[in-house]
């Protein structure tokens, strides 16, 4: 949808269906199967879709575990075509997992960096930058924009199944202080990060991909510990990305995810962070236990997510779309419509903000092989630092 019609809607213009399923695209980012684009998404990208992440599934590997580099730039060549013809005229989102350690999606000749709780124990803050800066020039020449990094979680469970090392640290400060830097030097290289998982996945036993996690903590806690590094990079982050995690002090049916109580007196109030809130995976068995991916969306909106991620199946994607279509078809007086609408509001003004990189086999090939990356690994591998 253009901005004109945009315009209109939030001044209580009515659309019609298919008005509000191109506009409702616009809360969504996918992942799909195939190490190519898929025809069917390639449509809704070029109808308004926001954006795509991709896995390793979606990437070509040798037989010795090497990406194929030329696979990587024509995949998202692909995405970049077939956004180009979006009604908003926009940069679409797109990203992918690259933290370092064992969340890495892209592999050797990508520069493999160590798990986070490594960098945080060397505590050498210019090499901090350094590894975030590389990883902004490796993805935009690969034609990224977006990387779901850095974690921002408290590694305070020693028994935490699916955040431990990715995590910095178990001092608050520390891990405030470290994502930070590297983030800055990311966005300063042309690649937009996100700070996850909010309000926070460090002291849980349990993986949200599984099941639902519960932090068993008070408010107080929460906040002298969970929330400290989101608050304090709030003017930094662009996106925040909710935690499938159930709070029982603040709510004790829905995850944070889902949870008016969480997201705005929390995140907004509390932190003052402003930018995206982007819901971790709506598959994730975390949340996926708790409602259909239609009422997720729903309760999502309300509860103040800003953008929905849906990262494999295609059936999950309709429930979650259409549901979102049918909220923006609600009368103009709809409190719902209208979030959905500020919602909108707020990820197009993010997206404004993005670099449109285009994939470079060539810029990608140099920057790989030039001295600066070499020294960096020469400078990981001398510390003992290499993964």
């Amino acid at each position: 949808m253009d901005a004109q019609l945009f315009e209109k809607a939030q001044a209580g213009a009515a659309f019609n269906a298919r008005q509000a399923e191109d506009l409702a695209l616009e809360l969504f980012v996918v992942g799909y199967e195939g190490e190519a684009l898929p025809q069917e998404y390639a449509q809704l990208l070029e109808r308004g879709l926001t954006g795509t992440i991709l896995f390793r599934r979606n990437f070509h590997y040798d037989a010795a575990g090497s990406v194929d580099i030329a696979q990587v730039c024509e995949h998202t060549t692909q995405i970049y075509a077939a956004a180009r013809a979006q009604p908003s005229g926009l940069p679409i989102v797109s990203s992918v997992d690259q933290e370092g350690g064992a969340v890495a999606r892209l592999r050797a000749p990508f520069s493999l960096f160590p798990p986070m709780r490594k960098l945080g124990e060397h505590g050498d803050r210019d090499l901090i930058a350094q590894v975030g800066a590389q990883l902004g020039r490796e993805l935009s020449a690969a034609g990224f924009n977006v990387d779901y990094a850095p974690v921002l979680d408290v590694d305070t469970n020693p028994a935490n199944p699916i955040i431990g090392n990715r995590s910095f640290s178990r001092d608050p400060e520390q891990v405030a202080e470290f994502a930070a830097i590297l983030l800055q030097a990311l966005q300063a290289n042309g690649v937009t990060g996100c700070g996850k998982h909010f309000p926070g996945h460090g002291d849980t036993d349990a993986d949200s991909h599984l099941e639902l996690p519960v932090l068993r903590h008070d408010l107080a806690r929460l906040k002298a510990v969970e929330l400290v590094p989101f608050a304090k990079l709030r003017n930094d982050l662009r996106l925040v990305m909710t935690a499938h995690v159930l709070f029982p002090e603040l709510n004790a049916q829905m995850p944070a995810t889902l949870a008016p109580e969480i997201l705005g007196p929390l995140l907004r109030v509390h932190c003052g962070y402003q930018g995206v809130i982007v819901s971790d995976d709506l598959e994730m068995q975390g949340i996926a236990k708790v409602l259909d991916p239609a009422g997720c969306v729903r309760r999502g909106l309300a509860a103040g997510v800003d953008l929905f991620l849906v990262c494999r199946r295609r059936d999950v994607l309709d429930q979650a779309w259409q549901s979102a279509a049918q909220v923006l078809t609600e009368p103009a007086d709809s409190p719902l419509r209208q979030r959905a609408l500020d919602a909108i509001g707020r990820v197009r003004s993010m997206r404004a903000g993005l670099a449109a990189h285009r994939p470079s086999l060539q810029k990608l090939r140099a920057v790989l092989a030039d001295d600066q990356t070499q020294r960096l690994r020469d400078r990981l591998w001398a510390g003992t630092l290499a993964e």
